[in-house]
This record gives C-alpha cells, structure tokens and sequence, in this order.
C-alpha cells in the first residue's frame, strides 16, 4: 500500500512539475517548431521530460542507502551528464560528434563502475558467453539505446508510454529478485512518466525533449547492468523492454545504411512515422507500443519464472508481430502512393 501511495504522490507531483517547465518553456521560447519531417503541425514547448530525470535522480540519491555506493554514484553521475547534454541540445542544438564524444565518455565510465555483459542467454538455444567482446558489446548498448530512445521520441505519447510500460516490466523483475534500488528507479521511472503523459499524450502540449529521452535511454541501458546476477539473463530482459524501440531504430538505421542514407539525418520512415502517414492518430500508435511493451515484460518475467511457453513466444512471436506490423505499414505507403497518383 505504501509503495501505491508513492507512486500517486510522484506521478501528481511530475504532473505539476512538468506544467511549471511548460511555463518556463514558452516563456524562454524553447518552442520544437515543425518542419516537413516532423510529425506534429503547430509549435509547441519541448523539455517537460525534465521533470522526470529530477525526479528519478532524487529518488536514486535517496535509494543510495540499498545498493554498492559506488554503483549508485556512477548511475547518477552518468545519468546527470546525459541529461544535461540533452538539454543543451533543447537549448542549442549540438553537433553529432560533441554528442557522441560524450556519450561514448559516458558509456566507458558506465563499463568501468558496473561492469558489462559476460554471458547472454537466448530463449532455445541457452548461454552465449562473450569473454572481452562484452565490452564492446556492452558500450555499443549503452550508446546505441541513448541514441534510439532519442530517435523514436516523435509522437505525442510514445517515449512516455513506453517508458511506463517498460518501468512496469523492471518493477515486477526487482520486486522478484528483491533488487531494492532497481525497483526503486524502476518506480519513479513509471510514476514521473505517467505525470508527464498528462501533457505529452496526445494533442500535446509540451514535448520530452532530448534532456529526458536520452536520460530515459540510458537508464534503461543501464538498469539491467545494476540487475545483473552471475547469469546471462539481464541483456536479453533489457532487450525485451525495449524491444519495440530497438526494432523500429535498429531496423530503420540498417535499412537506410544499405541504401546508402545519411542515418544522422532527420526522415519519417520509422515504422511509427509510417504509421501516421498512413492515417493511424498519435494516442493509436503510442497505445499499440505501450501494449507490446507490456506485452514483452510480461514474457521476460514468464521467462524469469522457468515458463517452457516464454521462450518461443520471444524467439518466433515477437518478431512475427513486428513482420506483420511492417508489411501493414508497408501497404499503406502503397495505397497512398496510388492514392497520390489519382
């Protein structure tokens, strides 16, 4: 009862926070104005994801007293680093090479205080260990998942919806496990989100900003790493709770390195962004992420709990779910193509 009564208090006082920032915001003009890839039509503030990391970050510094001090301190400086990076980029935007010069800072110094990835285990097939590939294996994650959660932050709703779903997942993992500080981030993490969605689900009316789609990214890079036991599981569940933001930015970015794009440049042919070209509203799109990443938590904990059904539910069922999705996409760029013709 008492960690429910938390939960309401941080997501009423997130919802309060984040319209203070959204005052700030229009009143410094820190206004996202929408050219012709975005995918909203009318200026609006952006930064109320603000109110998230300040309140994650309290919360981590008051949950110090239940993890290795030296792990908490590293999440926190990283994480502050992340987010102030982010919100620089709100204000001024910054050069891809200052961005990932840090990014990449950040991840060594999350490699050296936490460790990385030894040993991964996949669903039918078991343990993969991965000796001193890991490491790069491990700052190729924590950058990568920073730099997708930063790309799939597009529509009214998503990157808050997913954040919650995804929290929710981490919080039935913890309560397991009985990881104190991971249950702990992974609660504020759900609470701050759920406040800022508030203003952010759709018309929004303010924006999460690179401050906290970032910081949101490499938490959840990292939270799996603050989880992690002796076996190979906490990559794979990391994975799962973010599955739906690694296929659309990892496919996406494989597909237009093929054909020779630049990858760094702003586009709508994420799987979202097609979505919406093909007529689905925002709150649709975003509730459709948020339900499959639920749905994946839920699989990851089945999986945690020895269920024989999880395993080719994740191996086959979740990437069929993602074939289906992008061929439906795909016969809507199609039909509006001929539509366009007529």
């Amino acid at each position: 009862m008492s960690q429910l009564i938390l939960f309401i208090l941080l997501s009423v006082l997130s919802y309060f926070l984040v319209a203070l920032i959204r005052r700030y915001a229009e009143r410094r003009q820190i206004i996202d104005h929408p050219n012709e890839r975005s995918s909203h039509v009318t200026p609006t503030p952006r930064g109320g994801g603000l109110a998230i990391v300040v309140l994650t970050v309290g919360s981590a510094v008051w949950a110090m007293r239940t993890v290795q001090l030296s792990h908490a301190w590293v999440y926190l400086v990283c994480g502050v680093v992340i987010a102030i990076l982010g919100w620089r980029d709100d204000l001024h935007s910054l050069s891809a090479r200052v961005r990932f010069a840090v990014q990449g800072i950040v991840a060594a110094v999350s490699i050296y205080g936490l460790g990385y990835f030894k040993v991964v285990t996949i669903p039918l097939f078991g343990e993969l260990h991965l000796g001193a590939v890991g490491i790069v294996i491990t700052f190729l994650w924590i950058v990568g998942l920073i730099n997708a959660y930063n790309f799939m932050d597009g529509i009214d709703g998503i990157a808050g919806g997913v954040a919650l779903a995804g929290a929710f997942g981490w919080m039935a993992l913890a309560s397991n496990t009985r990881n104190d500080f991971v249950f702990s981030l992974a609660l504020v993490v759900a609470a701050s989100s759920l406040g800022f969605l508030g203003h952010n689900w759709s018309p929004a009316k303010i924006f999460m900003g690179d401050v906290a789609s970032t910081f949101l990214g490499y938490t959840f890079a990292v939270l799996p790493l603050l989880s992690a036991t002796q076996g190979g599981d906490a990559l794979l569940i990391g994975t799962l709770l973010m599955w739906t933001f690694i296929m659309d930015a990892g496919v996406t970015f494989i597909r237009r390195a093929l054909n020779r794009e630049n990858v760094f440049e702003s586009h709508r042919t994420h799987l979202y962004q097609r979505l919406v070209i093909g007529g689905y509203p925002h709150h649709i799109i975003s509730t459709l992420y948020l339900m499959l990443t639920l749905l994946a938590g839920a699989l990851a904990y089945e999986w945690s709990q020895g269920s024989r059904l999880a395993p080719p539910l994740i191996i086959i069922g979740l990437p069929l779910i993602w074939i289906l999705l992008s061929r439906h996409a795909k016969s809507l760029t199609a039909k509006n193509a001929k539509v366009a013709k007529v």
